[in-house]
């Protein structure tokens, strides 16, 4: 009867973070099936494709003096008729040299149809949300494509995009894979390399393959103009406006494909403070999408959106209780009486835990070329005991920071992340 209820804690703690695990253990395995599918892809028919449908691609920067030259350069290399694709970059209030930049571009450009939305404290500076729906009044084609500022996309990107979501009339959005361009300048850019490839391969590859269900991640995908007239645009409240629009999408009944051969480069933090906040930003937005349509369930219930919907529960709540009361038993464990009766196998299952986090990230990591090395195994083995930890900080900071906003009636403003050389 001693501490019966640490027990029952303990115990409800351990069957959480394993359905997590095991729910992760199924993605990694289709994720890895889908990637043996992909190797097998006929590039040729693409690149010989015939039907050019008209894009316009939409470029939110805000203060990007640093990466929008060479982002805005690398899409004008793009393999796709210059007549066929229009580039629209939103200009969002910027204090900096982002303005001079796009317009040396322009000059320097004068065949290429590019355009320039500069917003001021009046019309601009309220999210990605606002910039996005701006340029998308000024756009004109079939398919919108967005990218982020710091994204240098490889060439045959855009072709693959537009061939995938122009030949299944049911994918109302394609996405495409993310890569880190900085992965080597320190051990924080080499372990979000590490969690990119693992989530892109467990999350969008294995949830693809399963459920045909992926979630738009803020870059490199395309949607069909109907899609976006149908909803109305993006939700101008929503932080995570990715995650937000692909509900709403679903909710249409279109799918959202995930096509990894379609690849772009990104910069990702350098310093801890820029990452945390970053994330913070992440969880921040996910959990208004969470409480938006939680809030409304009987427009998830039954269907397949739904999976996704309870698994940010699950993620940001369900799962972070979990490790806190556990981590909490565990330092009571150590320095008082109370203990909790199955200790003996605690250390067992934690154990098993551990070896199932790292053959679930080292079999992601095998499915990327050059990824797969002995440094990057030695880095998911260390990362298990840092990098993971820091993401309970986060996703406190987050659901606080959301709480927060809800109670001082804070909008949606832009949330910079700070670029490098």
């Amino acid at each position: 009867m001693q501490y019966k209820f640490v027990d029952y804690v303990f115990l409800f703690c351990i069957m959480s973070i394993w359905i997590l695990l095991l729910y992760n253990g199924l993605l990694t395995y289709f994720g890895y099936k889908y990637s043996v599918e992909l190797s097998k892809y006929p590039l040729e028919v693409i690149k010989n494709m015939n039907r050019f449908p008209k894009i316009s691609i939409l470029i939110p920067a805000h203060n990007e003096e640093l990466v929008i030259g060479k982002t805005v350069l690398s899409i004008l290399k793009l393999d796709y008729p210059k007549d066929k694709m229009e580039v629209i970059v939103i200009n969002d209030n910027s204090s900096d040299g982002t303005g001079r930049i796009l317009k040396e571009i322009q000059d320097n450009n004068k065949d290429r149809d590019i355009k320039v939305i500069t917003t001021n404290k009046e019309n601009g500076g309220k999210g990605k949300s606002n910039a996005l729906n701006l340029g998308y009044n000024l756009s004109k084609g079939e398919f919108i494509v967005i990218y982020d500022a710091d994204n240098t996309p490889e060439p045959i990107s855009l072709r693959i995009l537009a061939y995938t979501i122009d030949n299944n009339k049911d994918y109302g959005a394609v996405i495409g894979k993310f890569r880190t361009r900085n992965k080597r300048k320190n051990i924080l850019t080499k372990f979000i390399n590490i969690e990119g490839l693992s989530f892109q391969w467990m999350a969008q590859g294995g949830r693809w393959k399963i459920f045909n269900l992926c979630t738009i991640p803020g870059t490199n995908f395309i949607l069909r103009r109907s899609i976006i007239e149908q909803i109305g645009g993006w939700d101008t409240e929503a932080i995570a406006e990715d995650t937000e629009i692909s509900i709403r999408i679903y909710q249409l009944g279109s799918k959202i494909c995930f096509m990894p051969l379609a690849v772009t480069w990104e910069q990702e933090p350098e310093t801890m403070k820029i990452w945390f906040k970053q994330r913070t930003r992440w969880v921040k937005g996910n959990v208004y999408v969470l409480w938006k349509y939680l809030k409304k369930p009987k427009e998830i219930i039954g269907k397949k959106i739904a999976v996704d919907i309870y698994y940010y529960f699950g993620v940001y709540f369900l799962f972070l209780i979990s490790l806190i009361a556990s981590d909490i038993i565990f330092i009571l464990g150590l320095f008082t009486s109370i203990k909790v009766s199955v200790s003996g196998v605690f250390v067992i299952i934690w154990l098993l835990s551990y070896v199932m986090f790292v053959l679930q990230v080292n079999i992601a990591l095998s499915i990327e070329k050059g990824e797969a090395n002995r440094e990057n195994f030695f880095l998911v083995l260390l990362s298990y005991f840092t990098y993971c930890q820091m993401w309970f900080l986060v996703t406190i900071k987050g659901v606080y920071a959301y709480i927060q906003d809800k109670v001082l009636g804070k909008k949606a403003t832009w949330y910079k992340t700070e670029r490098f050389e």
